[in-house]
């Protein structure tokens, strides 16, 4: 009984990661200093009435990620994890991160039609058309990158699904914060994005245990990757 037992628990405590680390921080972004605010009095014009300006300080969806592969890091989920859902002719979330492998689904929760194509080089693809009460579609991302995914029917349906390298990514909240959690340690290149602004590397060097900061300003202007 005690050598079962013991053999349980050296078992158990292999099983167990040697080490993990948390990565926080915070992520924002800064918009054009251009001379007299953009434009200045020419925006009050009839001329330039719907011209829309990026409000850079209310930019969501930022998403971080170490940009490599990690060795010993789990791969992508058997089962479908990732939905993206169309409904009142929309993509929801717009921003999907997920990891190399992952399947997607797609389902239609309007009763029109609806089309989910991409031409991106890391995936092309054409789901066909479908509404709700037909069958989900779904698609395997095997590469990593940027895939920009439209409906062929609606001109302002799209969505992106950011497809990474490594299961060590993050989101950030509305406040730009973020967290990655049980990062093996070590020192990797790690990567904030965001659609509207150039993306930013630094390194990172993980700890066994406990956190370390890193924080990104993304902009025009600034020192970052494209």
């Amino acid at each position: 009984m005690r050598l079962s037992l013991l053999a349980s628990l050296l078992c158990l405590s292999a099983s167990l990661p040697a080490g993990a680390g948390t990565i926080v921080g915070e992520v924002r972004a800064e918009g054009v200093a251009a001379a007299g605010g953009g434009g200045g009095g020419a925006y009050a014009s009839r001329r330039y009435k719907f011209a829309e300006r990026v409000d850079y300080d209310r930019l969501t969806d930022f998403v971080v990620y170490i940009d490599e592969t990690v060795p010993g890091a789990p791969g992508a989920p058997k089962e479908p994890v990732a939905v993206v859902t169309q409904q009142d002719a929309a993509f929801s979330p717009r921003v999907s991160p997920v990891v190399v492998g992952t399947t997607v689904t797609w389902p239609n929760r309007d009763d029109i039609y609806h089309n989910v194509f991409s031409l991106s080089d890391a995936a092309s693809f054409d789901l066909g058309m479908y509404r709700g009460d037909d069958e989900t579609k779904r698609y395997t991302f095997d590469k990593p990158g940027r895939v920009d995914v439209f409906c062929a029917i609606h001109a302002n349906m799209h969505c992106i699904v950011l497809v990474l390298p490594s299961p060590y990514f993050a989101r950030s909240d509305d406040r730009g914060r973020y967290v990655i959690r049980d990062v093996p340690p070590g020192t990797y290149r790690l990567r904030a994005w965001h659609e509207r602004v150039p993306a930013k590397l630094q390194e990172v060097v993980v700890p066994a245990e406990g956190e370390v900061r890193v924080d990104f300003i993304l902009g025009f202007g600034t020192t970052g990757e494209p």
